[in-house]
């Protein structure tokens, strides 16, 4: 899959599950963050780990790929229409750094670790506002299994919200948020963080499955 997007955004807490599980609560608008354009990579890429860094953890995503530009967006339908295709993410987290402050940035935006594929379903083939089953597996065992009609906030709602301070241009990747089952929601004691030669699968039912090998 080729994207070349000017933008890569992403929300935090969008589903009521992973909020709960982490501490937090299920937020009254969109929580944006970013990570920069080195952080893309396609299915099969093998992504490196930083040795010195630790708590590294997946977190199954739908990305809405940006069709045409979108700004100041009047209305959900106006958003709906300007987002072109779906694809499978993984919004890759470096739970150490990711804390160090209020701003997520340096703990999510490590090169490769945005991973995305297998290929962008077209808007007209895949509706996010019904159901549709969103996994994780690591190493074959299912961690993640949700559907991604349960998110807080629609793909469309997103796309009006983000454009209300940025204009969105066509290729940009917004990823939509990740349901419960990441190790962060685990008791302290019983996480077992990502290492290398773990593979991550992130699967949607209607797009297909994203791999990557860490190394």
């Amino acid at each position: 899959m080729l994207c070349e997007p000017t933008k890569i955004l992403c929300v935090g807490l969008n589903y009521k599950s992973h909020a709960e599980e982490t501490g937090g609560e299920a937020p009254k608008e969109p929580v944006i963050f970013s990570k920069f354009n080195d952080a893309l990579a396609e299915d099969g890429q093998e992504i490196v780990l930083p040795p010195w860094h630790r708590c590294y953890d997946y977190e199954a995503e739908l990305v809405a790929v940006m069709g045409t530009r979108l700004y100041h967006a009047q209305s959900e339908e106006e958003a709906r229409a300007a987002i072109g295709g779906y694809t499978c993410g993984n919004d890759l987290s470096a739970r150490d750094c990711q804390f160090r402050s209020n701003q997520w940035l340096i703990g999510k935006s490590l090169p490769g670790f945005a991973p995305v594929g297998p290929w962008i379903v077209p808007a007209e083939q895949f509706d996010p506002c019904t159901p549709h089953r969103i996994t994780c597996a690591v190493n074959g065992v299912t961690v993640q299994d949700d559907d991604v009609t349960n998110m807080i906030f629609s793909c469309a709602a997103i796309a009006q919200y983000i454009s209300q301070f940025m204009p969105l241009e066509p290729g940009d990747l917004i990823f939509t948020g990740t349901p419960s089952g990441v190790i962060l929601g685990q008791p302290k004691g019983h996480r077992v963080w990502l290492k290398p030669g773990d593979e991550v699968a992130v699967s949607i039912e209607g797009i297909g499955t994203l791999r990557n090998k860490l190394v």
